[in-house]
């Protein structure tokens, strides 16, 4: 393998796993975001009497409040698991790459001393 096509390698490398942790943070940032989102919806749905959300009719807008309720802790978890598994797939690539550089330095420097 040459010497530029191994730098090209070790380059998508590290971008795919910038990418990854990059990704995986977002995602993480976002759940403060969405779980303030979900507090004020219950706030605003959970503030109406026991009676006026029993019996608000099919398909009303505070049942259909109640169902965005009821999806969003599956969506935060979703975000959190997510989200640290793009980070640590960002942290193995990179690692993978520092492996194949470790491996590289001893067969590139035979190479060099057997020149000589």
């Amino acid at each position: 393998m040459n010497k530029k096509m191994m730098m090209g390698v070790m380059a998508l490398l590290f971008v795919v796993s910038l990418f990854y942790t990059y990704e995986g943070i977002g995602m993480h940032s976002q759940v403060n975001v969405e779980e303030a989102k979900f507090h004020d919806l219950q706030n605003d749905y959970f503030s109406l009497d026991k009676q006026t959300r029993d019996s608000a009719p099919a398909k009303s807008p505070l049942n259909s409040q109640l169902a965005i309720i009821k999806n969003y802790p599956s969506e935060l978890l979703r975000l959190k698991l997510v989200g640290v598994g793009k980070i640590l797939t960002g942290i193995y690539i990179l690692l993978f790459g520092i492996l194949m550089a470790l491996i590289m330095m001893p067969i590139r420097l035979g190479m060099i001393i057997k020149k000589k």
